[in-house]
């Protein structure tokens, strides 16, 4: 079997393992929410005669802040909820229960959990704008990599082969191959060029079904209107790929066409 056509067992594995990696690291971040703010607490007690209250709920955002930057929403607010109710338990009278006899101390409890539940808010965008950063820097060089092969006149094979691994990438496939010369034969779904799905006679709802896991989906490598094969892809269920990655896609394969023309 010609290897452009063969099924990048190596890159979806990749997927899954980077998957794999990050469920691990969310069901840790989960666990250090839990675990980490009594621990703290516990430790600050010996100190809680020297130590104003607002002083042990400062260093409290401070482990909320740094369990939302390493894990996600959720263990985000489950550390604000916890540094809450340890603060409630160990440092507000009476001591040892979860009751607050104190208005003061009642406001810094609330605005303990407040301040934990917006840093994590902050957190939790401010990573998703660096992915995103990341993700579209990544598009572009791998648009760049594929348009210098063919304007250098590299080997059309390594330049086939090379797109295909973007487009398991780009678009979170199980695999990505290349046909010459054909297009349709099997009825599969369309990925048109404004990065919408067509099947069966009308418009794929990707954003809320996702790719279409029990078809391939084909993507014409064209060039000025003359037809030089296609790419099918296969998605994994659940594949739910933004509209700017499919249009990256797109533009991935027309490298291709311009290589071929």
């Amino acid at each position: 079997m010609d290897r452009n056509n063969a099924p990048d067992r190596g890159a979806a594995h990749g997927n899954g393992r980077a998957v794999a990696t990050w469920l691990r690291r969310d069901r840790l971040a989960v666990v250090l929410a839990l675990a980490v703010p009594v621990v703290t607490a516990t430790m600050l007690v010996p100190l809680r005669d020297r130590v104003e209250n607002t002083n042990v709920a400062l260093l409290l955002v401070v482990v909320v802040v740094a369990i939302a930057a390493f894990g996600n929403r959720v263990a985000g607010y489950l550390a604000a909820l916890s540094a809450g109710v340890w603060f409630d338990f160990y440092f507000t009278e009476p001591y040892q229960q979860f009751a607050i006899a104190d208005r003061t101390d009642i406001q810094t409890f609330l605005l303990l959990v407040a301040v934990g539940a917006a840093v994590t808010e902050l957190a939790v965008r401010g990573r998703q704008h660096a992915a995103t950063a990341s993700r579209e820097a990544g598009y572009l060089a791998g648009i760049y990599a594929a348009a210098e092969s063919g304007a250098t006149g590299g080997s059309p094979h390594s330049l086939i082969k090379t797109v295909s691994d973007q487009l398991v990438d780009v678009l979170h496939l199980q695999a990505a191959r290349y046909q010459p010369g054909v297009a349709g034969l099997g009825h599969p779904a369309r990925l048109r060029r404004d990065g919408e799905i067509l099947w069966h006679g009308g418009v794929w709802d990707v954003d809320h079904q996702g790719l279409p896991a029990v078809t391939d989906i084909e993507v014409l490598v064209e060039n000025a209107g003359r037809l030089y094969g296609r790419y099918l892809l296969r998605a994994a269920p659940g594949t739910c790929p933004p509209l700017s990655e499919r249009r990256v896609a797109v533009t991935l394969a027309d490298q291709v066409g311009a290589a071929l023309g």
